[in-house]
Formats: C-alpha cells, sequence, structure tokens
C-alpha cells in the first residue's frame, strides 16, 4: 500500500520563522517515516515550496497545494502546521486548507484565529470562569499615557504583542520611563498591544490533545527563567531557563491544572496539539495564553511531557493524523 504523503508547513511571514523552521526539523525527526513520506513546505511571503530529496526545491501550486516531482504531479494527503505567527498560527492558512479540502494539524480557522489574539481570547475564556490577569489593549492608532498605564493596571507590568509568540516584542516594565518604549516595541511587531498586569508566581504550562478515541492532557511542565521573565532568549537559549516535567506542585494543583486544560479544549473547540500557560499565584492557575502551534524540536515543552508522560512523539502524531483525516 502507498504511504500517505504529509507536509510539514513551516516558515511563515513574522519573525517567529526561524523558530517555526526549527520546530518542522524536530517533526520530521519524530515522524513515522515507514508509514509516511514527509516533506517540508516552507511558506514566505515570496513563495511557497517543498524541499525534494537531493535538495532541490519544487514551487506549490496553491490552486490545491500540490507540486511537481520529476516527472509527476504530487499530492498531500495531510498538512501539519508549524507556523508560529502568520498565516499558520491565525487562522489563515486554515481556511485555505479547508477551502481546498486538504486535511491538517490544528484548530479551524475561528479558533486559530481567536487564540492568537491573546486579548479576545483570554476575555472570552474569563466568561466561563478562568481567571486572567487584568489586561488593556491598544491598537494600531491608539495611545495611552504613563499614568493611565499605572492606574489601571499597575507597575511592574507586561507590554507586549497582542498577536504573535515566543515572546518576541515583550517587555517587562518596572518604571514609568519605560512604558513609551516598550509600546513602540510592541507596535513594532503587531498592529495590537497588550498592557497585562504583572502576577509574581509559579510560571507553569501543560499540553493537551484529544481524539475521537481518548482525551490525553500530558504533564505539567514548571518553567523557571533566569532572565527577568520568560522571554525569549531564555526560551531559546541554553541555560537560561530551567524547564521542569513534571512540575513540582502539589497532586491537587497538578489535577487542577489538568483539569482547567482540558476544559479550555473543550470551551474553545480544539483539534490537535495545543498548550496552555500559566502563573500560578496563591492556589489559583491564571490563564496566560493558549498556543494552538506549539514549538515541536526535541527540547519542546510538547515533546518533554510526551517523554514524561511514558509515550512516544511519533505515536501521538501519528495518532493526531490518523484521527484527523479519518475525520475529514
Amino acid at each position: 500500500m502507498d504511504k500517505r504523503r504529509i507536509a510539514i508547513v513551516a516558515g511563515g511571514y513574522s519573525s517567529e520563522f526561524p523558530v517555526s523552521l526549527r520546530s518542522a526539523q524536530g517533526l520530521y525527526s519524530f515522524m513515522d517515516k515507514d508509514r509516511y513520506d514527509i516533506y517540508i513546505v516552507k511558506l514566505t511571503r515570496d513563495e511557497w515550496f517543498v524541499e525534494l530529496p537531493g535538495g532541490e526545491t519544487s514551487e506549490i501550486d496553491k490552486n490545491d497545494f500540490s507540486f511537481v516531482e520529476g516527472d509527476r504531479i504530487r499530492h498531500f494527503d495531510f498538512v501539519y502546521i508549524t507556523i508560529h505567527g502568520t498565516p499558520g498560527e491565525d487562522g489563515r492558512l486554515q481556511g485555505y486548507l479547508d477551502m481546498i479540502g486538504l486535511p491538517y494539524s490544528t484548530c479551524d480557522t475561528l479558533v486559530s484565529a481567536m487564540t492568537f489574539n491573546k486579548f479576545v481570547c483570554n476575555r472570552y475564556l474569563q466568561a466561563f470562569g478562568i481567571p486572567i490577569a487584568h489586561s488593556i489593549v491598544l491598537r494600531n492608532g491608539q495611545s495611552i499615557s504613563d499614568q493611565e498605564v499605572v492606574e489601571q493596571v499597575g507597575l511592574p507590568c507586561f507590554i507586549k504583542p497582542n498577536v504573535g509568540g515566543s515572546s518576541c516584542g515583550a517587555t517587562k516594565v518596572k518604571i514609568e520611563g519605560e512604558i513609551q518604549p516598550a509600546i513602540k516595541k510592541a507596535f513594532d511587531e503587531g498592529k495590537e498591544v497588550i498592557i497585562e498586569a504583572f502576577m509574581a508566581g509559579t510560571e507553569i504550562t501543560c499540553g493537551c490533545y484529544k481524539t475521537r478515541k481518548r482525551d490525553v492532557v500530558l504533564p505539567v511542565t514548571e518553567v523557571v527563567s533566569k532572565n527577568e521573565f520568560f522571554d525569549y532568549e531564555a526560551k531559546y537559549t541554553a541555560c537560561k531557563a530551567e524547564e521542569i516535567t513534571p512540575a513540582r506542585l502539589s497532586e491537587e494543583m497538578t489535577a487542577k491544572v489538568q483539569e482547567r486544560t482540558s476544559l479550555i479544549y473543550d470551551i474553545l473547540g480544539c483539534k490537535g496539539i495545543i498548550r496552555v500557560d500559566y502563573i500560578i499565584v496563591g492556589e489559583e492557575p491564571y490563564l496566560l495564553e493558549v498556543n494552538t502551534t506549539p514549538g515541536m524540536t526535541e527540547t519542546s515543552f510538547i515533546p518533554q511531557q510526551v517523554k514524561a508522560a511514558g509515550m512516544e512523539m511519533k505515536c501521538v502524531l501519528s495518532e493526531i493524523i490518523e484521527n484527523e483525516m479519518s475525520c475529514r
């Protein structure tokens, strides 16, 4: 029987491009090559192309996401999206794939768009009783005075792009004089800025995926940054953060976090693997954000959690691929 052809789609149009490429290599190393023919597809603003064996590339036909290999036109059976940022994390690529009828790994267009907008997603989940930090949002052309930030959110606070990830453009602001430069830095990354109250506590993250056969909530990871906060450098530089899986939490707190992660998955109607980030203040896990295209390198949180759960990434990815293909 012919093997199914899988596209690992990486790249994108944001500053997270290199992070996405690392996730693509991680996914390629994890996937079952006896079961699937796997290709890495890179998306840039100028071109979409697939990497062929031998180092050559072939342009993707956007009419049906096909490509030419040798003298044959090839079609993919499934797309595994690992773009961090637009257009793979904000729902745009998902809408395109829905239109051409090609199954994929992540949440659909609506859920992806909602979770990509931190302010909208967190306020939506707050309506279901999920605790969040107090925050305000600025859209392109809007401004706010230092005094208003102090009065409404307080100091210290976090100022970051409202969309995007990897902590690109994020600043922990301690004094009034840092507020406007931090807002400018965040606006350089996107058209909306979120100003969020600082919460002192234990930062954790928890992965989850669900299929028609079972629900899987992964072990919790505790994050201890050696930087001011878990910024880009801490996330992607060795020795800048300690990641402890399973987290050093009580059984009761671990269960609370896992149950909340599963609930968030269901409230949003997620698909594939997601990761939910929290900060525990006292006895309460406060939601930070929902990530629908989490990193997939060897050392990323999800592979760490899968290993801690006694599972293999190869099996988890095959489970997700087969589930999504059977649902289409």
